[in-house]
């Protein structure tokens, strides 16, 4: 499997033997060895996935990186967070996914309002299988446990990704407040329930 680890809490490096990762088109900052880097077309994600994100301007703009060596990858200075999956499947912002193995299938899932609220389009990234993903916040990355006593609510500009058997209810915050039009800043918020972690930044786009 590739080798992902933290270099600094912004610098990523992938360690590769005759593997290939894919990132960000434009995120590689430095590597040593025999590399050759590559746009790609699907990102693993297939062509339907593909064929969507382009029909709404969404595509994820990647490359791929392949051979022997070590390639250091960085993306506007935000902090970088690798999370290994064991056969799990995560959802998360397509903009806050750095880079990820090739052994991991990734795909499209239906963002809907929050997408549309927070900016971050109708799509998100589904990621699965067996390997390692970084994934890029503003701020330190937090994981948030849900539990069916203790469900959680987001808001959608601070929202990055989440894993486990969730379900997601998009909710308005009608109250006093928002009814006289006094808002509280805080009007749509993403309901999770079930069990598993949401991963937030702590701070809005």
């Amino acid at each position: 499997m590739t080798s992902f680890r933290n270099n600094s809490d912004r610098l990523l490096e992938v360690t590769l033997q005759k593997e290939t990762v894919l990132a960000i088109a434009g995120s590689m900052v430095a590597y040593t060895g025999t590399i050759k880097f590559e746009k790609s077309l699907l990102g693993g994600e297939g062509f339907f996935g593909a064929v969507m994100r382009k029909v709404k301007n969404e595509g994820m703009q990647l490359m791929q990186a392949s051979g022997t060596g070590t390639v250091f990858f960085a993306h506007n200075a935000a902090e970088i967070t690798v999370i290994p999956l064991s056969g799990e499947k995560m959802t998360i912002e397509s903009s806050s996914l750095l880079a990820y193995d090739t052994s991991l299938k990734t795909g499209t899932s239906f963002a809907g309002l929050r997408g549309a609220v927070s900016g971050q389009g109708l799509f998100s990234t589904t990621v699965e299988g067996q390997g390692s993903l970084a994934v890029i916040s503003r701020g330190n990355l937090i994981m948030l446990e849900v539990t069916p006593a203790n469900p959680l609510r987001v808001d959608p500009d601070a929202f990055i990704g989440y894993k486990g058997n969730i379900t997601q209810e998009f909710v308005f915050d009608v109250n006093w407040r928002t009814m006289s039009g006094e808002t509280s800043g805080e009007s749509y918020q993403h309901k999770f329930s079930g069990q598993g972690v949401v991963f937030i930044q702590p701070a809005e786009r």
